[in-house]
């Protein structure tokens, strides 16, 4: 068998040595020549799976380490009997992190008072449920967009749209994209939203009309920026008016990496019978692989600010960003993963 891996994936390195010819190559330069006679992919977003690229070969199983899979033509993989797998869930403590370093490090720097605070959230799947969870536990009251959960569990604890923004003091997004909500954060919905309320865009960049957002954010509080239309190739305009801005590593956590490359590695196996890596798991550095606890209990806003900001200094990602906007996969690529925290 032949494998071809994105070569900026983790902790990967020698593993399916032992049961394939294994070709390592940057995501973004793999070509139709590197996978004609290749068995299986394991990528990231950088590499393009559609009919240009897969005809002709014999692909059969893809794996990424991502949770999205809008890289990949899902309609020709299914036709051409193509298995996909994604890493869904392995990120979700690692976005949440983010979603609240980000927010009470803006809050503090711009002397917000979160207290009270309504907390909306757009899309509550793996990442939105853990961003719900800790919402929660931190004494926000959380309003939940979801269609689609909302259409098979009963509407009775979501929240539909144009009410979500009217109240939400902070709106955060974790939808996919899709026909549905590409787009769909524009001028009409910047406008329903409350004046001074917190964006977040975690998730992808197609979910925002970024000529919007920019005309919006005079009105708007804090925003915060990750997930960008046309990356790597940034909104400039975009930077200078968002209050935090990083190249798309919300996800970058050792832990996510760790599950990210754990999810890839066993899908392969299990789809080619690799039994001695069914239960695979990256050794990767025993002293940090667990997340650190922390018990915010009776902590004051600027406490909890400051217990935040020294397990995930979000502004040092931002600083680096905004030195060389043009480092965008450099930056992602040498990125040092962070340790997990999660809330008591």
């Amino acid at each position: 068998m032949k494998f071809v891996i994105d070569n900026a994936i983790p902790f990967i390195k020698g593993v399916f040595e032992p049961y394939a010819d294994v070709s390592y190559i940057d995501g973004e330069d793999i070509t139709r020549a590197d996978i004609r006679d290749a068995d299986a992919l394991v990528i990231r977003t950088r590499t393009r799976c559609d009919a240009r690229m897969l005809r002709g070969s014999r692909v059969k199983m893809i794996a990424t380490t991502t949770i999205g899979v809008n890289n990949i033509d899902m309609d020709y993989c299914t036709r051409h009997g193509i298995h996909v797998q994604n890493a869904s869930g392995t990120v979700s403590g690692a976005v949440m992190n983010y979603v609240f370093s980000a927010l009470y490090g803006a809050a503090s720097r711009k002397s917000i008072s979160l207290t009270g605070a309504v907390f909306g959230i757009l899309g509550v799947g793996n990442v939105g449920g853990r961003v719900e969870q800790s919402a929660r536990m931190l004494g926000f009251k959380v309003l939940r967009y979801d269609p689609w959960r909302a259409r098979t569990e009963g509407p009775e604890d979501f929240c539909d749209l144009d009410s979500l923004l009217a109240q939400s003091d902070i709106v955060t997004m974790h939808l996919p994209v899709n026909d549905a909500t590409r787009g769909m954060a524009d001028a009409d919905f910047f406008a329903k939203m409350k004046p001074g309320a917190f964006f977040i865009n975690t998730a992808k960049g197609e979910l925002v009309d970024e000529a919007a957002l920019i005309d919006a954010a005079p009105k708007l509080g804090p925003v915060v920026i990750d997930a960008w239309c046309n990356e790597p190739d940034i909104n400039r305009e975009l930077m200078e008016v968002a209050d935090i801005a990083t190249p798309h590593v919300s996800g970058y956590s050792y832990q996510g990496k760790l599950l990210a490359t754990r999810s890839a590695v066993r899908s392969v196996a299990r789809f080619y019978g690799l039994s001695e890596l069914y239960d695979f798991f990256p050794v990767g550095d025993v002293a940090v692989r667990d997340a650190v606890r922390l018990d915010l209990r009776g902590k004051s806003q600027g406490e909890i600010a400051s217990v935040f900001q020294y397990n995930y200094p979000i502004f040092t990602d931002d600083f680096m960003f905004r030195m060389n906007p043009d480092s965008f996969n450099e930056l992602r690529v040498k990125y040092r993963y962070r340790r997990e925290f999660f809330i008591e």
